[in-house]
């Protein structure tokens, strides 16, 4: 694992049901169990979401921000102990501040605090930096749910 990788992409992958091109997480830096994570998301310009703007600017939107700090928190929440085989869904966005843009070159870190936590939801404040400048913060909610994926047939 790289420097200060506590878990990588594949420990994410157990953990989390999205894939490429939606898992906007590519490590955990830290992990604090039921309380607190910090990922990181290495923005490039293979991305399908990066177009070029203007200036020759690959952006980040400000809406997939706030989906890595979802993911991040799903992350914390799907890891606890009893959690496992459940989803977690997005369920409401408070407060919501795009501050900077998140360019191709950059290194999104996101850091997700779990504010309360309900027998099926939780509340969230996250926030994303690109070192110490604030890019986007907001506070969120996500409710627990049965995976039900093996119950559908092709």
């Amino acid at each position: 694992m790289g420097e200060n990788t506590l878990l990588d992409i594949l420990e994410i992958k157990k953990v989390l049901p999205h894939r490429f091109p939606f898992l906007l997480i590519d490590r955990i830096i830290e992990l604090e169990k039921g309380k607190r994570v910090v990922a990181i998301k290495n923005i490039t310009v293979n991305e399908v979401f990066s177009q070029e703007y203007y200036g020759g600017l690959y952006p980040m939107q400000g809406v997939l921000q706030v989906e890595a700090m979802a993911q991040t928190a799903a992350f914390l929440i799907l890891d606890a102990e009893g959690n496992e085989g459940k989803l977690a869904y997005f369920s409401n966005i408070e407060r919501v501040r795009f501050r900077k843009p998140a360019l191709a070159g950059d290194q999104l870190r996101i850091e997700v605090e779990l504010v309360k936590l309900r027998s099926r939801a939780g509340k969230f404040k996250g926030c994303c930096y690109i070192g110490d400048e604030k890019t986007c913060e907001a506070t969120f909610s996500c409710m627990l749910a049965p995976d039900q994926s093996s119950s559908f047939t092709e």
